[in-house]
């Protein structure tokens, strides 16, 4: 539980008070890989953040997944679209390794909220970091190349993207896996 106090001490430093509160709500929750965080359909409930592990944002297709998204260990992780409206998902996360997940469901973050001084101003910060990160991805998508899509990837995340198969990272970048191969070939 450490590594979400730091997390958000860098956001913005917590009262003892108000983490006692947030973290007396949170709950400890260890899946393996390939677990399913959340199906097409279904309504998010929690806000989680990865303690280690890694997990994937796709939409499954009949002739293959469309991959849109990676976080890593020391990141939130949420279908967030669906849990800030609490309507059904239109894509789904899953572990793409064994991954243990700090957990805090919307009700009990809505109360996080009322209660603390804090908990807006944390609320609203994270809300501005996600919303920057979606924003450079797609940004990406629009002015770079697969190849300069995957040297980022690699550059951000080196080892950890030895871990995720590469049809998924295949699918992120917007190519075949045999496009990815010969991407791979030129670069090393």
């Amino acid at each position: 539980m450490e590594e979400i106090k730091k997390f958000i001490d860098q956001i913005y430093p917590m009262s003892d008070s108000d983490w006692n509160f947030f973290s007396s709500k949170l709950r400890k929750e260890t899946l393996n890989k390939n677990s399913t965080l959340i199906k097409i359909g279904t309504i998010e409930n929690y806000l989680s953040f990865i303690s280690e592990g890694i997990v994937r944002f796709y939409i499954p297709q009949e002739e293959s997944e469309l991959t849109f998204g990676f976080l890593f260990e020391n990141e939130f992780v949420t279908a967030y679209d669906s849990f800030i409206t609490q309507t059904p998902s239109h894509y789904q996360i899953e572990t793409l390794t064994n991954t243990t997940l700090w957990r805090i469901s919307f009700k009990d973050l809505q109360e996080v909220y009322k209660e603390t001084k804090s908990g807006n101003l944390i609320g609203r910060r994270m809300a501005e970091n996600m919303f920057l990160i979606k924003s450079k991805r797609e940004i990406s998508l629009l002015n770079k190349t697969a190849e300069e899509r995957y040297l980022d990837l690699y550059l951000e995340r080196p080892k950890l993207l030895k871990q995720i198969p590469l049809k998924y990272i295949a699918s992120y970048i917007g190519v075949t896996p045999q496009a990815l191969s010969r991407i791979r070939k030129r670069i090393t």
